[in-house]
């Protein structure tokens, strides 16, 4: 899943959230550095990821992908459930998203001495172009995707994927929706365990 989800599914703790953001800036067992909290926002990361990446839906997803994106197939489509994720917002949360997403640019703002490096350098893309809600669109994504396209020097040709989503948006949007309820169930049970 990509920034959205990550966020939503830290249900509004602050430092499970600011884990969960900054969780693929921090490598191995550098969790450890930081405050329990954050290290279990982290944790709870990896956890998603790993559920992601191996789910039969997820991966019926990124076939549909793969032969003109290859390996980066999976982070394409982890974008596309973050558009279905911010287009249906209203089903999976009472506030309206744009709000949403302004006070969470708010919270990392405000925690920036925290972020590594790398993440403290993302943000004001991610905040001037309001990432979070422009997912929610069409050209956003189209937008979005060129923009990490450019971040690959055009390796990856990502601005094509838009697309794809066009083309097959039924079929990810029956997918994003089927395989989002059980990630909600897997995270939940996971916070309590971590």
């Amino acid at each position: 899943m990509n920034f959205l989800a990550h966020i939503y599914l830290s249900k509004e703790n602050k430092d499970i959230t600011i884990g969960n953001f900054i969780a693929d800036a921090v490598k191995g067992r550098k969790y450890n550095d930081y405050p329990p909290e954050i290290t279990k926002g982290i944790l709870l990361h990896r956890n998603i990821d790993t559920f992601t990446d191996s789910h039969p839906t997820v991966r019926k997803s990124t076939a549909r992908l793969h032969e003109n994106y290859s390996h980066y197939s999976g982070v394409i489509v982890d974008m596309l459930y973050d558009h279905f994720l911010a287009k249906n917002w209203h089903k999976y949360h009472d506030e309206p998203l744009a709000s949403y997403a302004d006070n969470f640019y708010k919270m990392i703002l405000e925690n920036l001495e925290i972020m590594p490096e790398r993440i403290q350098k993302m943000i004001p893309y991610m905040v001037n172009n309001n990432w979070l809600l422009r997912y929610a669109s069409i050209d956003g994504m189209g937008e979005i995707l060129s923009q990490m396209n450019y971040r690959t020097q055009g390796k990856s040709n990502m601005n094509l994927a838009i697309n794809e989503l066009i083309v097959y948006y039924p079929d990810f949007k029956s997918e994003f929706t089927s395989f989002f309820d059980e990630l909600i169930d897997f995270s939940d049970k996971k916070l309590l365990e971590l």
